[in-house]
């Protein structure tokens, strides 16, 4: 970490490090940023963005992609609404892209792609629903995430795979809120594809804003 950066973390009113498995909601009001610290790398940060004065207005994936054109997520995306309202924009990010097409893990998704074995272990789906009930989110309210740090290439022909990660260590994606919204974090606990590099590890959330 540079000397600017130690600087900007000492200046954060919020810090909060989220144990892989473990998630966070966090309000973050218009104005406020708000950084994803990827503290080991190859982690997959799994999120959600909801308008925080109504929760079914919530992040849109497909609206995202089809109105940049780009399926990548990375500095200056606009992460739009179902409503096509910009919740927050990436203003700084030293990976480079993001995946917003691979979704999150569930206990069934688990079951389908590894096997009966896998049912019991924990997935984003139930981080998302702990701690998305205290603001009234649930099932119908959850859609297509954002996986920063993930890396899900896609070919020409529209096939994906979950690949090894482009992040390292230290590495970072910030959000600016365009108004006040809610985001909702799994620190994804899957460890049976190289998404987290087989080895879930925590991350850390800075947030600056008065």
């Amino acid at each position: 970490m540079t000397l600017t950066e130690i600087a900007a973390v000492e200046t954060a009113t919020y810090d909060r490090t989220v144990q892989a498995g473990d998630g966070a909601l966090v309000r973050v009001p218009a104005g406020g940023r708000l950084r994803i610290v990827d503290l080991h790398g190859n982690q997959a940060a799994d999120t959600l963005l909801f308008d925080a004065a109504d929760v079914r207005n919530k992040y849109s994936a497909f609206d995202t992609i089809r109105e940049q054109g780009a399926v990548f997520l990375t500095t200056g995306s606009r992460l739009l609404s179902t409503r096509l309202d910009e919740l927050a924009v990436i203003t700084d990010d030293t990976v480079g892209r993001h995946d917003t097409i691979g979704g999150a893990c569930a206990q069934e998704s688990n079951v389908i792609r590894y096997g009966e074995h896998t049912r019991h272990q924990h997935a984003c789906r139930q981080t998302f629903l702990a701690y998305g009930a205290a603001a009234g989110i649930g099932p119908r309210e959850l859609g297509h995430n954002i996986n920063f740090f993930m890396n899900v290439p896609v070919s020409p022909d529209g096939d994906l795979h979950f690949d090894d990660g482009l992040s390292a260590p230290g590495k970072h994606v910030e959000l600016t809120a365009a108004r006040e919204i809610l985001v909702l974090v799994s620190n994804c606990p899957q460890l049976n594809n190289p998404c987290n590099g087989w080895d879930p590890t925590p991350v850390r959330l800075l947030g600056w804003w008065s």
